[in-house]
């Protein structure tokens, strides 16, 4: 199994970006696929998740209302749209996947088995 994340990049105070997240190895009707961020010197946070199928989703309170989630189960895609974004969103963005039906907001992130390399978003003031 393995994730492949893209669409990062410089955005200023106020933009969007949507981030890709593709998939290969794994069907995500089996898989959940999280998206977390990590800030320098700080450990990984969850922002988002969708669960196997896209039965499900999850957003962290800093993520409510700007960020929205969703996915391509034919194409093998899951993307995070990110709006309104603000400095403090910057950080590198990771996808991770999970082979659990179970509902992604009930993960405390340990069952994360794989992630991707991460793609940078840096907003600016």
């Amino acid at each position: 199994e393995q994730v492949v994340e893209s669409g990062g990049g410089l955005v200023q105070t106020g933009g969007s970006l949507t981030l890709s997240c593709a998939a290969s190895g794994f069907s995500l009707d089996d898989y959940a696929i999280g998206w977390f961020r990590q800030f320098p010197g700080k450990e990984r946070e969850e922002v988002a998740c969708i669960s196997s199928s896209a039965s499900s989703t999850y957003y962290a309170d800093s993520a409510k209302g700007r960020f929205t989630i969703s996915s391509d189960n034919i194409r093998k895609m899951v993307y995070l749209q990110l709006r309104s974004l603000k400095p403090e969103d910057t950080a590198v963005y990771y996808c991770a996947g999970a082979e659990l039906d179970d509902p992604c907001s009930e993960f405390d992130g340990s069952e994360y088995d794989f992630w991707g390399q991460g793609t940078q978003v840096t907003v600016s003031s």
